[in-house]
């Protein structure tokens, strides 16, 4: 074994990166949190910001001492990122073939997404007052290239599948595995357990529907019909029943919030 890989193996396995991820999921489950209380807020009729991870960084600067929490959740956003850096760099180091590709991918993509939570933590955390996504301008904007719908309908469809692997694990319990032993065992497991199901389904679920968002743009060429989480949850509230099924997704999503607050206190990487 080369020093470099017997470096990325100790690093991987160090006390220290248990710590960043640690503070990163606690920052991660906030966000949800507010994600559903927002959420909620749309089903009820009474929403003062987007029901998207942007406005949940508003509304969380809104709180007492919210210039403190936003800090946090940035913070806690780019540990997440680094994590995910350094287990591409570890995967890189240590396996081969299609396994090196498939779990570089995999952590370079979650990376990116954490950095995009950090970099909106940290606008609304330097007074950025903007809450709107640009979805709908930035899709006008492919849509007009040549192969734009079709670019449009592949992104759609990837968020698609994105959103069926979250409801895959939820209904398969696959995302025990990111529990300790601790975390699995007795009562305390077993409600880990239900808070892990409903919150990885209710996330599969509000995801797979922004692909689906995309898609139909895509097949109608109206930029205007893709869109965020925030109008995935609208249109969730203009279907029959719409507000009781969107107040069991808005309890999902902060079931997950609350799924990862228990990762960081049980985590097995």
């Amino acid at each position: 074994m080369t020093d470099v890989k017997r470096a990325a193996g100790k690093t991987h396995q160090s006390d220290s990166l248990d710590i960043i991820v640690r503070i990163g999921l606690v920052a991660y489950g906030v966000v949800h949190l507010m994600v559903g209380w927002l959420a909620l807020q749309v089903a009820f009729g009474e929403k003062s910001e987007q029901a998207s991870s942007s406005g949940a960084m508003h509304a969380l600067a809104d709180q007492p001492f919210g210039a403190v929490l936003i800090w946090g959740v940035a913070i806690g956003m780019f540990l997440l990122v680094v994590w995910r850096a350094l287990e591409a760099w570890q995967a890189f180091h240590t396996e081969d073939g299609s396994d090196r590709a498939k779990r570089m991918v995999s952590q370079l993509g979650k990376g990116v997404l954490y950095a995009v939570l950090a970099f909106s933590a940290t606008k609304t955390a330097l007074g950025d007052s903007s809450g709107g996504s640009g979805t709908d301008s930035l899709t006008s904007q492919v849509m007009q290239m040549t192969a734009g719908p079709f670019l449009v309908g592949a992104v759609g469809l990837a968020v698609l599948g994105y959103g069926g692997w979250y409801v895959y694990q939820g209904w398969t319990e696959k995302y025990l595995e990111k529990l300790d032993g601790q975390g699995t065992s007795g009562d305390t497991g077993k409600a880990f357990k239900a808070l892990g199901k409903a919150g990885y389904i209710a996330k599969g679920g509000a995801i797979g529907l922004i692909g689906g968002l995309f898609v139909y743009a895509a097949a109608t060429h109206d930029a205007q019909k893709s869109g965020g989480l925030d109008q995935a949850l609208q249109e969730i509230a203009k279907q029959p029943f719409g507000q009781g099924l969107l107040t069991l997704v808005a309890l999902g999503i902060g079931c997950y919030g609350l799924f990862a607050f228990a990762r960081a206190r049980h985590l097995s990487r």
